[in-house]
């Protein structure tokens, strides 16, 4: 049967709550395994870039002694070719990841706000939060 208009309009809220919670740790989990894997190009970069006298031309000794303008663009040039499959590499772990998780089965429809007796799917086999009715463990997170 139909909720109330009031008691659906607060279902509603705690339902984006809810979801916007677990967009968040999606958010959070993709930006903390991009940023390790994509460590060692951004350090590469970053030290290719001070260094070279017509960027930011450091005064640091190490410019000074071990880099010059020719290794600086080497190393440019290096952070930016290791850096595509240092890409793939952190997406197919995010997703390996949130599938384990089972993060993108989180989300919650807007439906349960509107009928009463919808019910919260409960956790089952480890999940984070099982949450999908009728979850099938052949489904693909990324399809």
């Amino acid at each position: 049967e139909p909720r109330s208009a009031w008691c659906c309009l607060a279902w509603t809220l705690v339902i984006g709550v809810m979801n916007s919670l677990v967009f968040l740790i999606n958010l959070l989990l993709l930006f903390v395994i991009f940023t390790i894997v994509l460590l060692p190009t951004i350090v590469v970069v970053y030290f290719g870039f001070q260094c070279h006298s017509q960027v930011l031309h450091s005064s640091a000794r190490y410019c000074k002694s071990i880099l010059d303008d020719n290794s600086s663009s080497a190393l440019i040039i290096l952070g930016f070719v290791i850096m595509s499959p240092l890409i793939v590499m952190a997406m197919a772990l995010y997703c390996s990841l949130a599938r384990r998780l089972h993060l993108f089965m989180c989300f919650q429809p807007f439906s349960l706000a509107v009928y009463k007796g919808g019910r919260w799917c409960h956790s089952r086999e480890g999940a984070l939060c099982g949450c999908a009715r009728g979850w099938n463990t052949q489904v693909k997170a990324w399809v």
